[in-house]
């Protein structure tokens, strides 16, 4: 059943992005042409400078010692955001706008308590041998 649905909104999407595009069309004019060319010009220069500096980014965050997904889920979200801003509509726009704005720590499962937060902190038990029983 969830997938008949999730095959229902995919294929219902572009039909409601004509019906809403047509709707914007008969309030602002030919002017919705530019909003769609510029939202894709977004789009577009949203996933080129994510390109470049993506690399740049995991790289300084291996060497502070920090972990990467930080940086991989907050890439992702701005090429998932360019893509759908590239999607002509206006729907995809403003989830695009939505999976910019929702913050990215609620995607990041937050650490188990108890865990060390500073780094190098190894928790653990250890018991201390006697040194006859060693044989030293």
């Amino acid at each position: 059943m969830p997938f008949f649905l999730a095959l229902i909104a995919l294929l219902s999407l572009p039909a409601l992005e004509i019906y809403v595009l047509v709707q914007i069309y008969h309030l602002i004019g030919g002017w919705v042409f530019l909003l769609l060319l510029s939202s894709a010009f977004v789009g577009w220069s949203m996933i080129a400078a994510e390109r470049v500096t993506f690399f740049a980014r995991v790289s300084l965050a291996l060497q502070s010692g920090r972990s990467p997904f930080g940086v991989l889920i907050s890439s992702g979200r701005a090429m998932l955001a360019g893509a759908l801003m590239i999607f002509p509509g206006v729907i995809t726009d403003v989830i695009a706008l939505l999976v910019l704005l929702i913050p990215a720590r609620l995607f990041v499962r937050k650490a188990p308590p108890g865990s060390p937060t500073e780094p190098g902190v190894i928790e653990g038990e250890y018991r201390r041998e006697h040194d006859d029983r060693l044989g030293r």
